[in-house]
């Protein structure tokens, strides 16, 4: 009897175990792609399309959280490229299909702080700067403040997004562009996210109370002739 339980115990597994093993086969398709696009290498439009293809593939075999962000990663990243020669229907398509993943993920595996800021960036590719972008950001800075990787998306993001912060949003943003750019050995990133006179004056505004920030920010955009 102890054999017969073990014999179907082992059956169920293997049938409970397959979608996860056929969803992760699938996905691994996907992987030389998402690593050219995360590396700025070039890729082919026929190859980030078959690379889409595969995922859409191991979201069926297995529809989990994991699965669906990491189709919203390709997706969004393939529809941002702006060397991959899509048209524009295709791309506001990957966007949308991006935001539902990204919802749908994060709705079930909500401490992903990455997760968080590409729904940021996907919700302003969409309908442009709101308050929605601003709640995904966020949520992006309270699940994750310190990602390194992040600092330059993210303070494009509040830049871009100004208008739609309330002041108490506003002094936490502060804080952590404070933060973040004193834990900064190299700030030359933030002069390099400033495009505009109006960019300028609100970094400056949160670097404010930062000793010797406003020279140095100064140095940084003459060398970066933004000045």
């Amino acid at each position: 009897m102890l054999r017969g339980l073990l014999g179907v115990g082992g059956a169920v597994l293997a049938v409970i175990a397959w979608p996860v093993a056929n969803g992760a086969l699938l996905g691994q398709k996907a992987d030389a792609a998402l690593f050219e696009f995360r590396t700025g290498g070039k890729v082919p439009l026929g190859t980030a399309v078959a690379a889409v293809a595969a995922l859409d593939l191991a979201v069926a075999a297995d529809p989990v959280a994991g699965r669906r962000l990491g189709r919203a990663e390709m997706l969004l990243v393939a529809a941002l490229s702006p060397n991959l020669g899509t048209s524009e229907q295709q791309r506001m398509t990957w966007l949308k299909q991006a935001e539902a993943d990204l919802e749908f993920g994060l709705a079930n595996a909500p401490a992903r702080g990455v997760a968080w800021a590409q729904l940021a960036a996907v919700r302003q590719a969409i309908n442009g700067p709101s308050a929605k972008v601003v709640a995904a950001l966020m949520m992006s800075i309270d699940t994750a403040p310190m990602l390194e990787d992040l600092w330059p998306s993210r303070l494009r993001l509040i830049l871009d997004n100004q208008q739609f912060f309330t002041p108490q949003e506003r002094d936490r943003i502060g804080a952590y562009v404070s933060t973040t750019w004193r834990a900064s050995s190299d700030r030359r990133w933030v002069a390099d996210v400033i495009n505009s006179p109006l960019d300028e004056l609100f970094v400056r505004y949160f670097l404010r109370d930062e000793p010797g920030a406003q020279e140095e920010l100064t140095r940084w955009l003459a060398l970066l002739k933004k000045r």
